[in-house]
């Protein structure tokens, strides 16, 4: 096996274990309440000194913090590894 294939497995397992992490630590329940859609308040996302619990802003980097920094960890991993494939050569020439 190719080292590199090697170090992408191993980074790629550490990535899934992380997330699974993530997604296990995030309490479900509390954003189940519903069994239909229901209006996300963009406006008073600050009142007074507090921050509204029931804003997208306050869901988003509050509850979901560390999920959405592995994925936007697994993204930017995606964004370089493109690069990478993108500008490697072609180490042997098939061509006649």
């Amino acid at each position: 096996m190719n080292k590199k294939v090697a170090v992408g497995i191993g980074v790629t397992a550490c990535l899934l274990i992380v997330l699974a992490a993530s997604v296990v630590a995030v309490d479900w329940d509390d954003f189940m309440n519903y069994d239909e859609p229901q209006s996300i308040p963009y406006d008073d996302v600050v009142v007074g000194d507090d921050i509204n619990k029931d804003s997208l802003n306050y869901a988003l980097f509050e509850e979901y913090g560390p999920l959405m920094m592995v994925l936007a960890l697994l993204m930017f991993g995606a964004i370089v590894g493109g690069v990478c494939i993108a500008r490697e050569e072609v180490e042997c020439d098939d061509s006649d």
